[in-house]
């Protein structure tokens, strides 16, 4: 396979699909309206870069973790398919490629920008001693909305606070029962998940529970930003989402089939909250 192509399946690059979003709706919401396009721009770059780096440190500190679970040992850096000096520099040129982003957004994004490097690496080492890493990486992902209101606005405004909430107990949720599939290799080899410590049954409880309250965040969000009737579809859109994974829960025995179904339907919430975002602000 041409490395190019191998490099963009390993760093899984239309996941960053999820994080854009979101990104978007921050920049929205901030905006109470559409942003100008060349903000848009950054964010895009911004985020793209971000979640880049995020993937390739993903991939460099898990290389050898990989390779012990069957599940991943097809990996590239596991197989020695490419190496693991591509994901430093991919490191390297993600990081770079947010920094220069938020210097073109405002001065607070470049501020913060160390506790967004800070988070990118640091999540990859979580897995290894904690099994609230599910929280640590959708607090990743939940800078993308967060990040978004800061460019537009240079403040952190309460919608922004509901917003981070949201992505970060929305990833959490999916993020579990993703772990779901590694479930006994996890055990076998230590690595802190929900369900590897404490058990499968939380692992497949506590992801509605989270998702509940992304449901409530959203709301706040929403009513702090002075959303319009079109927002609050996408509040029903997230009550959907609840009511179609704990269907899945109950009729989807196999758990790679269950995770297939939970990734399409919440790659395709983060595209209709989008929708229902702009059309919130557009259509008051």
């Amino acid at each position: 396979m041409n490395a190019t192509k191998l490099f963009l399946r390993e760093i899984r690059i239309e996941h960053t699909l999820f994080a854009l979003p979101f990104a978007y709706t921050g920049a929205i919401v901030a905006a109470r309206g559409m942003p100008s396009w060349s903000a848009l721009l950054w964010i895009t770059l911004a985020v793209l870069g971000a979640r880049t780096a995020a993937m390739a440190a993903n991939r460099y500190f898990d290389r050898d973790i990989d390779a012990r679970n069957p599940r991943t040992a097809r990996r590239a850096l596991a197989t020695g398919a490419l190496s693991a000096g591509v994901m430093l520099w991919a490191i390297a040129i993600g990081l770079a490629l947010l920094l220069y982003s938020a210097w073109m957004l405002n001065p607070l994004c470049v501020k913060l920008m160390p506790l967004a490097a800070l988070g990118v690496l640091a999540y990859p080492l979580c897995k290894r001693f904690t099994w609230t890493t599910h929280f640590v990486l959708g607090a990743v992902d939940a800078l993308a909305p967060l990040g978004a209101y800061i460019g537009i606005t240079g403040t952190v405004g309460i919608p922004a606070i509901f917003l981070f909430l949201a992505v970060t107990v929305w990833v959490a949720g999916f993020d579990i029962i993703y772990a779901l599939m590694d479930l006994g290799v996890d055990r076998e080899q230590g690595i802190a998940s929900v369900p590897s410590r404490l058990g499968e049954t939380a692992g497949r409880r506590l992801p509605a529970v989270l998702h509940v309250v992304m449901l409530a965040a959203l709301a706040a969000a929403g009513y702090f930003a002075g959303a319009g009737a079109w927002y609050y579809l996408g509040i029903v859109a997230a009550a959907t989402l609840i009511v179609y994974e704990e269907m899945q829960f109950r009729d989807a025995a196999n758990v790679f089939v269950l995770n297939e179904r939970i990734f399409l339907s919440n790659m395709t919430f983060s595209l209709v909250f989008l929708a229902t975002t702009v059309a919130g602000f557009a259509f008051k």
